[in-house]
């Protein structure tokens, strides 16, 4: 095989690996012109089968001279058996990636062969070969995930020929669960909607654009509650059922935020936190470090553990965490229980008024 024939690009992130792969896709189709010169070769899998099946296509592109003459160039996309799943740590896999390397370091001259695959195991035998025969690239290898994020944003927004004010990155993140493709799909949609009259993304624009997707928190009523401004909260609540019909993950989200804001007004009261200060990365680290004693493994989000949530959200959190002491804000989860157990009996119909008056009996008296 000869230098740069195999190109392998792999990661965590499925949307990052497949739109660097699609770069280096579209840089070598000068080289390729006619479509019948390219092939692409789905390489998801659900069982062994389709490994086998997966790899013995490969091969045969790989080995399958073009209908005109010259190299082919082949994409092997969406690879998701490197890793210890059931199916990437079978023997059945290993074996036939063993035969697939065989293939893979005898490339005909003239061919190009892409791999991308996600999620990955870095010490996978298979991955570590690729790591010495191919040009290998590790997409946000030692970049955590909120600088993926943020840098994919950045990219978007420069592509499209606008910018994020301060803090609409971080509403972003927060409203669609900082998931990659989405926010590409975001800030186009952005800066159409600017259209030129205005080439900045400000924080309200993406509050009022920007739906919640995934796993991102149901904002608006979660942000009016922890305001403490009632009037706003059952509106709000009105708004929520409007588009969500189900009360479960906003209560849910309630009570997810009222648990970190326990935590930090804890962290106040103990003199690590000051309310007037804006919460920032180090200060978060120092504290971790600190506590660390008290919590499991922080690598990874975890809605019980204050120190794995994004300083920018728990900022928005410190101030009702100074609004009120820790009994009150014990007393939001003995309510929140309560309106669980109403919800469990109730019909769709009762659920908005069960959930104002839980706001009701939380905002509704004097601080």
């Amino acid at each position: 095989m000869s230098d740069g024939q195999l190109h392998a690009i792999v990661g965590d992130d499925d949307f990052l690996v497949r739109q660097k792969a699609k770069e280096v896709f579209d840089s070598l189709l000068e080289h390729y012109p006619d479509d019948l010169s390219r092939e692409i070769v789905d390489g998801r899998a659900d069982r062994v089968d389709d490994v086998e099946r997966i790899l013995k296509e490969t091969r045969s592109a790989v080995q399958t001279l073009s209908l005109f003459g010259g190299g082919k160039l082949v994409w092997l996309n969406e690879v998701n058996f490197l890793n210890q799943t059931r199916v990437g740590a079978s023997q059945g896999t290993k074996d036939s990636l063993e035969t697939a390397k065989k293939t893979l370091e005898s490339i005909g001259e003239g061919n190009q062969v892409i791999l991308s695959a996600c999620p990955v195991h870095r010490n996978h035998s298979f991955v570590k070969w690729l790591q010495k025969s191919s040009r290998y690239e590790d997409v946000s290898k030692g970049e955590k995930g909120d600088a993926a994020f943020r840098r994919t944003v950045a990219d978007a927004a420069k592509e499209h020929g606008v910018s994020y004010a301060p803090g609409a990155v971080d509403m972003l993140a927060a409203k669609i669960g900082a998931n990659t493709r989405l926010a590409t799909e975001e800030t186009k949609k952005l800066a159409t909607y600017l259209g030129g009259e205005s080439t900045e993304i400000t924080e309200q624009l993406v509050a009022d654009l920007v739906p919640e997707f995934g796993e991102a928190d149901f904002f608006e009523a979660a942000e009016a509650f922890a305001s403490g401004d009632l009037a706003w909260t059952l509106d709000a609540i009105d708004r929520h059922f409007f588009h969500a019909k189900d009360s479960r993950p906003l209560l849910s989200s309630l009570q997810g935020r009222n648990r970190l804001v326990i935590q930090l007004r804890v962290l106040i009261d103990s003199g690590e936190i000051d309310p007037r200060s804006r919460l920032n990365k180090d200060v978060l680290d120092r504290i971790a470090r600190k506590r660390s004693v008290h919590f499991e493994d922080a690598s990874e989000k975890n809605a019980l553990n204050i120190f794995t949530q994004n300083p920018w959200y728990l900022g928005r959190l410190v101030p009702a965490a100074a609004k009120y002491n820790t009994r009150r804000l014990i007393d939001f989860q003995s309510q929140f229980i309560r309106a669980f157990e109403q919800l469990l009996g109730a019909s769709k119909e009762d659920q908005p008024t069960i959930m104002k008056e839980l706001a009701i009996r939380c905002l509704g008296r004097s601080n």
